[in-house]
């Protein structure tokens, strides 16, 4: 009788200094929802913050970045518009690009299948050599561009700088589609040419086709370095003027500011547009053949 009383007094304390019930799974899956929504509204800020601050004030009747606003106006669009320097700094900056990305692409091409389908000797150390612009800051690139052009005697133009731009930007390609090689199974080569196929016939209906995502991500990426590059394009262009050096040129006047904020709230839209347009012709290309661009992007 006793022992039955000690063991239900037991078993009482017990109870009483348990803790309280662990969360349910639904609660766990709440605030990891929560969790979840806060950092990416938190990675959004940070990185859509400042260029939607400059839409909205590339709207306002004032030179003056700050609150409150002294009225609405298209005024600074019009002023863009009608900015000869501009349009000529928006046609030499897409000309390079223009240039560059397919030659980077080739560049990239040819040197991941040779780092990734060939054995030879120093092959690390040439993957080392490529990969070096990666690593190396763009104002180093840059200057050393300006001394060894200056140094041979080229004169500074669009094509020195579309050159300084195909070395910073092909390791970029290069990088991504070694990766994506070396995921690729080895087999679906041996396996086209013991069926009749030629080296040709096999990187054209065989390899690319597997390739394509990666290569359209890194169209858009050589694209955008190079419409966008200002460091390397200031040494290396002499009197030409690329887009991010006009907009360097024209914030050196106070009174052009609001004009600034608002052809690069039109040009940060037609490059997210541009984002988005190529992203859903490359999914639909790859429905067409019973793939999905998420899965092969993200492997």
């Amino acid at each position: 009788m006793v022992d039955s009383r000690r063991s239900t007094t037991i078993r009482e304390r017990s109870a009483r200094t348990a803790p309280g019930p662990a969360l349910t799974i639904a609660t766990r899956r709440r605030l990891t929802a929560a969790m979840q929504i806060a950092f990416m509204t938190f990675v959004a800020f940070v990185l859509f913050g400042p260029v939607v601050i400059l839409a909205v004030f590339s709207f306002n009747d004032s030179i003056i970045l700050g609150f409150p606003f002294k009225g609405l106006t298209v005024s600074w669009y019009a002023e863009a518009w009608a900015e000869p320097d501009l349009w000529s700094s928006l046609a030499a900056s897409l000309k390079v690009a223009l240039v560059v990305t397919p030659l980077c692409l080739l560049l990239g091409i040819a040197s991941a299948f040779a780092l990734t389908r060939f054995r030879f000797r120093f092959r690390g150390a040439a993957g080392g050599f490529i990969a070096l612009p990666l690593i190396i800051p763009w104002l180093i690139i840059g200057v050393g561009g300006l001394l060894f052009f200056s140094s041979t005697g080229a004169q500074l133009d669009l094509v020195t700088v579309g050159i300084m731009h195909v070395v910073i930007a092909f390791p970029l390609v290069t990088a991504l589609l070694s990766a994506q090689l070396f995921r690729l199974d080895p087999h679906l080569h041996e396996a086209a040419l013991d069926l009749g196929a030629n080296e040709r016939t096999t990187l054209r209906l065989v390899i690319l086709p597997l390739l394509l995502p990666t290569l359209a991500a890194s169209a858009i990426f050589v694209f955008s370095w190079s419409f966008n590059n200002f460091i390397v394009s200031f040494f290396t262009a002499g009197f030409e003027n690329t887009f991010p050096i006009w907009v360097f040129s024209t914030l050196r006047r106070a009174r052009d500011l609001p004009m600034v904020n608002a052809i690069s709230t039109l040009i940060s839209t037609a490059q997210v547009a541009f984002v988005i347009v190529a992203w859903q012709l490359l999914r639909r290309a790859m429905e067409r053949r019973g793939q999905d661009i998420r899965d092969i992007v993200a492997g």
